[in-house]
């Protein structure tokens, strides 16, 4: 005969009992949320504050990857910006160099605001949509 294991039968969907959390827990977590954290970019936070899991200061988002400054050339979508730098690429065979340009989508959260026209900087971030992988980390200029 086959030894039965003994199993310790549990009673299952009852909530367990919870303590209630002390003042001072609660005080706490009222301190995380209103707080901003560190993204690890010398930059200064924003002063509005805003409720957008999405947002690298006040939300889940981490930062990582690069970094880069651009302009905001169309901030028509909802919560979306599309910033946009130069730069020069070399041609060895003509010894010249021409003028291209690059252009991201970048989440734009509700306490930073970019509008068309403003000097920006963006973080790379995990993916937050089809097309976007950066969000918008700071206002370094208004256009």
């Amino acid at each position: 005969m086959p030894k039965e294991k003994s199993r310790k039968k549990t009673e299952r969907g009852r909530k367990k009992p919870t303590e209630k959390p002390s003042a001072e827990k609660i005080e706490k977590k009222e301190v995380k949320k209103k707080g901003v954290k560190t993204i690890g970019l010398e930059i200064t936070p924003p002063e509005k504050t805003c409720e957008d899991i999405r947002c690298p200061w006040h939300g889940k988002i981490s930062i990582r990857g690069r970094a880069f400054k651009g302009v905001v050339t169309s901030a028509k979508a909802h919560a979306t910006a599309v910033v946009e730098w130069g730069y020069h690429h070399y041609f060895p065979k003509y010894e010249r160099y021409e003028r291209r340009k690059s252009r991201v989508i970048a989440h734009n959260p509700p306490c930073i605001r970019a509008r068309e026209g403003d000097e920006v900087m963006i973080a790379e971030c995990r993916p937050l949509s089809k097309t976007k992988r950066f969000v918008v980390v700071g206002l370094l200029k208004k256009g």
